[in-house]
């Protein structure tokens, strides 16, 4: 829900404190910047801190971050430069609390009893509700309070999170589980949760399992497969929500509402397409369904942005390409989670966030330049053409055929 609502505060602080489109793609860069920096390197270090220790001590060193740029502001010396320094640390700081609790759900879903698509679909549908109502929440807010005031409550709610994991998710096994006969699933369980630090030379150790990450990476075509994906999505996809499409409302609709309700349209459509395939996801094909949520999704999305109309077609729009871009995100976890060996889940989902959002400080920056030189309108055709190209290919790409042989197989 902070997220959502800082999605909406963020980009207007920088606009109303600067002006410029180009300074917005720069605070993108910035955070981009960070999410690589912080992926790259945390993953090794989730899956030694154990899942849970990583998860709280990260939303609290990145509550801390975001309350520093109001605290600051508020006393009317906040540069623009402390500002990117800022948004870097959040990145840095964020980016690995979202690693740990991907590796935390497969143990939770084996616990549960639970099929994986029906527990990445409620992992997806969680934060979805909360794209639908946080961008609003977040456009009001910003016009009532301030975007500063809006980033206080982020901090808060990143304190909330911490509460939640510390309190919610119990360390180790039960008694009964100690107890039975699946001692190899408790010892599983046991160090994913455990609160254990490097232990022996923790350097060597560090890099050690850095580059056994990488190494896995490399050898698995489908994971491959979806960091391409992920990485044209990312490059497209974070600068449309943080330079284009504010200044898109902003230039055809005249306020941070308009764009609040936009993410929010999205976000009813996303949380709509994730619960269905909660539903009927293992009665689909996943590569199928992937495929047509790939191509059908963009065409929604930014064929209603080119043609400016009044903003209730776009809105329509907009939630129906959430529809199908829903069950993307379970699709894809899925792929990693049963095609890798959950003690080093953390080390390779922070490899595919690394690798997938490398190239989106550039990326920014370029997008925000070609908004401010060719217009809004030209960008987002540019921008449009080079993911429906993308789902094209992938239609071709024989690696996406394994998201069904794993399920056949069981996975790993």
């Amino acid at each position: 829900m902070g997220d959502m609502m800082v999605a909406v505060a963020l980009p207007w602080f920088v606009l109303e404190t600067t002006g410029s489109i180009v300074a917005m793609g720069f605070a993108g860069a910035a955070i981009g910047t960070g999410v690589v920096v912080s992926s790259a390197t945390g993953g090794p270090l989730v899956d030694r801190l154990g899942s849970r220790r990583a998860s709280i001590y990260s939303d609290l060193a990145a509550g801390a971050a975001v309350l520093a740029i109001p605290l600051i502001y508020a006393t009317g010396n906040l540069e623009f430069w402390q500002f990117l320094v800022l948004v870097f640390f959040v990145a840095v700081f964020n980016a690995p609390g979202d690693v740990a609790r991907r590796t935390l759900l497969p143990v939770l879903a084996r616990r549960a009893d639970t099929p994986l698509e029906r527990a990445n679909a409620a992992d997806t549908a969680i934060p979805r509700v909360a794209q639908l109502a946080g961008p609003i929440l977040g456009g009001v807010l910003v016009a009532v309070i301030g975007a500063a005031n809006v980033l206080v409550l982020d901090a808060a709610t990143f304190l909330m999170s911490a509460a939640l994991v510390a309190f919610g998710v119990r360390t180790g096994a039960s008694s009964e589980e100690e107890a039975s006969d699946e001692s190899a699933e408790t010892a599983r369980d046991v160090r994913l949760f455990a609160d254990t630090r490097l232990l022996g030379d923790p350097i060597r150790r560090y890099f050690s399992d850095l580059v056994e990450g990488l190494r896995f990476l490399r050898s698995n075509t489908l994971v491959l497969s979806m960091v391409f994906i992920a990485s044209v999505a990312n490059l497209i996809e974070k600068p449309l929500m943080s330079v284009v499409t504010p200044v898109y409302a902003e230039s055809f609709y005249g306020s941070a509402a308009a764009f609040g309700v936009m993410l929010a349209a999205f976000g009813a459509g996303a949380v709509a397409g994730t619960v269905l395939y909660g539903i009927f996801g293992q009665r689909l094909p996943r590569r199928l369904t992937f495929l047509v949520g790939l191509i059908f999704g963009p065409l929604l999305l930014f064929g209603a942005l080119i043609a400016t109309p009044p903003l209730p077609v776009v809105l329509i729009s907009v939630a129906l390409s959430g529809l199908f871009f829903g069950p993307m995100n379970s699709l894809s976890a899925i792929a990693v989670q049963e095609t890798t060996p959950e003690e080093m889940l953390g080390r390779t989902f922070g490899t595919i966030t690394a690798l997938s959002t490398v190239g989106i400080p550039l990326g920014t920056v370029l997008i925000a330049a070609a908004a401010e030189t060719a217009g809004i309108i030209s960008t987002l055709i540019g921008m449009g053409s080079v993911y429906v190209l993308l789902a094209i290919a992938m239609f071709f790409n024989p690696a996406l055929k394994q998201m069904d042989t794993a399920r056949r197989n069981g996975g790993p």
